[in-house]
């Protein structure tokens, strides 16, 4: 699939956002009396990175005017649910916001409901993509794991990084253990996904064209003349030497890099973490546009195309 910046800034932006309301619903975070401004920068952050992400998404639309309509279908479509609780989640989150920051009052039923309500969120969106058999890249089961983990360790990273920041005391230890598993939640979801290929669901050339019956099929032209939308679309060509580079970009910058910047924090200071955190967002935008980068669609074997 051609990699699409407003997916990849919605996706990678709201799952940070949706991960630290989660955080925050779960009662995690330095209380008022440690760090006052902890609960004003943590909910004005967490709001602030979902809001932008749900504006992000707006970009990939043909007419954004008529996004309303998102909200309509939330029946039969998965991206419809995910609009449908991502407004719920933010609205929620506004109130159980407003307690604890003016009231210095937080109410755990709430706010475990709102955690739930992100993880929705962020469950709806894998499934966005996880639903699409003729993606078998997207398909394979550790894609809903795979946007929950990035979610919970960006997240994660984001409140310790902000309780530094004002004050609060920041848990490396609890980091290094988020980031270990966020990393093997991502290597679990590389090696099932590079073993899918086009063919993983029966489909083939010989499929594609209808001409099996009649023996072995290969392709002696192309069936068309230049570039069209499906071939740019869905045919999106990511050249392999150029697709190691950046996974190793990825995981280094998502995972090892803030390891160490956690583990340095140790001894210059908490505020270290933000670089942590800036770190594994730039390594998360460069994994999520290798997601979107490497997909493959069934349709493109009729075209005898391959991104690989």
């Amino acid at each position: 699939m051609t990699p699409a910046p407003s997916l990849i800034a919605f996706t990678v932006l709201s799952g940070l956002g949706l991960g630290l309301i989660a955080w925050l619903g779960l009662g995690f975070g330095p209380e008022a009396a440690e760090a006052p401004l902890f609960p004003w920068f943590a909910c004005a952050g967490a709001f602030v990175l979902t809001a932008a992400g749900g504006v992000a998404s707006a970009g990939h639309l043909a007419r954004p005017d008529r996004a309303w309509r998102a909200f309509s279908q939330w029946r039969s479509s998965w991206l419809s649910r995910e609009a449908c609780l991502l407004v719920l989640t933010a609205a929620l989150f506004v109130l159980y916001a407003a307690l604890w920051v003016i009231w210095d009052v937080r109410v755990w039923g709430l706010g475990w409901a709102v955690a739930a309500l992100a993880l929705a969120t962020v469950y709806c969106t894998a499934m966005i993509y996880a639903q699409l058999s003729t993606v078998p890249r997207w398909s394979v089961p550790p894609t809903p794991q795979l946007f929950i983990a990035f979610a919970a360790v960006g997240g994660f990273l984001g409140l310790e990084a902000l309780a530094g920041l004002t004050g609060g005391e920041a848990h490396g230890g609890r980091l290094l253990l988020a980031l270990a598993l966020g990393a093997g939640v991502a290597i679990w979801w590389q090696t099932q996904a590079a073993g899918a290929p086009r063919s993983v669901k029966g489909s083939d050339l010989a499929s594609a064209t209808g001409l099996g019956r009649m023996g072995r099929v290969r392709a002696f032209e192309p069936p068309h003349t230049g570039a069209n939308y499906l071939l740019e679309e869905m045919a999106f060509k990511v050249g392999r030497k150029r697709a190691w580079q950046l996974r190793w970009i990825g995981a280094a910058l998502g995972f090892l890099a803030p390891a160490v910047l956690v583990v340095l924090s140790w001894a210059i200071g908490d505020p270290v973490i933000v670089l942590a955190l800036l770190v594994h967002l730039a390594g998360a935008m460069a994994l999520r546009w290798l997601f979107f980068a490497e997909a493959e669609h069934v349709q493109a074997l009729y075209y005898g195309a391959s991104a690989r």
